[in-house]
């Protein structure tokens, strides 16, 4: 994947079952900025009432990637392979998840936004030395489903990081592909 599709894939991860209206507005700012910058094949942000769909093909209400052209592959592999990493994130021991959270965001709360990405890897790291091995993925997929859990787990909580642990989240994945 691209910097632009694992973009998508992040966004489409965490858009996927939030409660918080702070975490939704965040999310919709972030979603048009990000979409903005990405060639999706005549995809526009049109609303809803222009007969556009969801990623998913549905039409409800959320924060959602909105088309007018009728090519939407893209979209559609990202928002799969952002399910797949949902369910990779689920399968993980759900204590451990919630610490990590929490070690993850007090360390970017009391750092500086160059180090987040230091952070983030340790944090990941740390995890994966400690977590269940689950036998049918990969140890790329289940860092990667690790990686975004932990972010969205933290800007659910601190909805004002999302932006910034986005695109730090955006460069660790994308670099940690080319080492």
């Amino acid at each position: 994947m691209d910097e632009p599709e694992t973009a998508l894939v992040i966004l489409s991860f965490l858009q996927a079952d939030y409660k918080s209206a702070n975490y939704r507005d965040e999310l919709a700012s972030l979603e048009q900025e990000v979409t903005q910058g990405i060639d999706l094949n005549g995809c526009t942000g049109a609303s809803l009432d222009d007969g556009c769909l969801e990623t998913d093909g549905l039409r409800s209400t959320g924060i959602t990637f909105r088309l007018r052209g009728v090519e939407f592959q893209r979209l559609a592999a990202a928002q799969q392979v952002a399910e797949e990493l949902k369910d990779i994130a689920d399968q993980l021991e759900h204590r451990l998840l919630a610490e990590a959270t929490q070690n993850l965001r007090r360390n970017l709360l009391i750092s500086t936004s160059d180090k987040w990405q230091d952070h983030l890897s340790r944090e990941v790291s740390r995890v994966m030395m400690q977590s269940v091995t689950l036998k049918e993925c990969a140890q790329e997929h289940i860092t990667l489903a690790l990686t975004l859990a932990l972010v969205k787990g933290v800007c659910e909580q601190t909805p004002q990081l999302l932006r910034n642990l986005f695109t730090t989240t955006l460069h660790y994945i994308v670099h940690s592909r080319t080492r």
